[in-house]
């Protein structure tokens, strides 16, 4: 389907993808990096034909996921997409050098005519500190420093500054300038009150990853976020929320309860397993994991619709981006997946939070 539709009402709806490398259960293939990279790419493609708002792809460095540098993925898919933003989900801003990251994404915004932005965390996986030479000990600082710098960075063309973990600055030309007059930069928030009020004080967007259970207990990271960015005194409508989650779309709820249930298990058996603990699951608990009034986007478009306008209702967040391609599950499934979140679920949700 292809939607050239430019003006949207209602909230952003898009996909991202985390890149995991694991065998299908029900078949026990596992794909080839190569091909995880060209599957990436033609999901991309496919939700931009569709009329998806974003596409994000997270960054890892393993060998069990697929990207390690979201940016030349995201540079390769531009190339192949007209329409639909590009950004990480998430760069891990505390493991790589802000003027870096700047330039790469401004160039990817020139590549993509305007369509790039990053969703910078601080990861969940720490292979990156070891790999570039940081010490794991600075966590939490590093990414202060790095944002507040690249902020710097996204507001002059030249800038002097001066820090604990990098070189000084010394009225260094920062090229190329992106085509947007400021690349659009979130904080990645998985539940921690700390990082939305950052978030917040900063002036930025915030990208809540809600993984299952009640939505209801994330209401105050957003509660604090906004009150952060209110005494920080900046504008509300400068401020954006966006809601992240797991997602499988089939005709009936039931069908996708039984086509998604081994794939998920799968997930996080594996994931799970990276950090040294068992994953046990049942069907029954999986059934209620997905239930009406839990957070996890399993069952059919009108359901799944229901969830994420529900959440708008609790949130009033900007944008939803729905994780897709979890536990080996082959692209035939995520294809069909993306036409039913653009052709059933969206149009439902935006009209439910279009402006009365």
């Amino acid at each position: 389907m292809k939607n050239d539709k430019k003006d949207r009402s209602g909230i952003e709806i898009g996909i991202y993808t985390f890149g995991d490398i694991g065998p299908d259960p029900l078949t026990g293939h596992t794909v080839s990096t190569r091909q995880r990279i060209s599957e990436i790419i033609e999901a991309a493609k496919c939700a931009d034909d569709a009329g998806l708002d974003v596409f994000g792809i997270g960054e890892h460095h393993r060998l069990d996921y697929a990207v390690s540098s979201p940016v030349i993925i995201l540079a390769a898919i531009a190339q192949v997409t007209q329409r639909i933003k590009l950004t990480s989900a998430t760069t891990v801003l505390s493991t790589v050098d802000p003027v870096r990251l700047f330039e790469d994404f401004s160039t990817l915004d020139l590549l993509s005519n305007g369509r790039a932005e990053i969703i910078a965390g601080r990861g969940a996986y720490v292979e990156s500190f070891p790999l570039f030479g940081y010490d794991l000990a600075n966590y939490d600082a590093l990414f202060e420093e790095n944002i507040e710098l690249f902020l710097k960075l996204n507001k002059a063309e030249s800038i002097s500054w001066n820090g604990r973990f990098r070189s000084p600055l010394s009225n260094a030309e920062i090229s190329p300038r992106p085509v947007q007059n400021k690349l659009p930069i979130w904080v990645g928030v998985g539940g921690t009150e700390e990082s939305a009020a950052r978030a917040g004080r900063l002036g930025i967007g915030m990208a809540i990853a809600i993984l299952g259970g009640e939505a209801s207990r994330f209401k105050p990271l957003v509660d604090r976020y906004r009150e952060s960015a209110a005494k920080a005194e900046h504008a509300p409508e400068d401020l954006n929320v966006a809601v992240t989650g797991h997602a499988y779309i089939a005709k009936t709820t039931e069908q996708a309860r039984d086509e998604f249930f081994p794939y998920y298990f799968n997930y996080w058996s594996y994931v799970n397993g990276q950090h040294g603990i068992q994953y046990n699951l049942s069907r029954r608990d999986f059934d209620q994991l997905t239930a009406p009034d839990t957070a996890l986007f399993v069952g059919s478009p009108q359901q799944v619709a229901e969830k994420i306008i529900c959440q708008h209702e609790l949130f009033g967040h900007q944008r939803f981006i729905a994780q897709l391609d979890i536990g080996g599950l082959p692209f035939k499934k995520v294809a069909e997946g993306i036409e039913l979140l653009a052709a059933e679920v969206a149009p439902i949700v935006r009209k439910a939070t279009s402006p009365k």
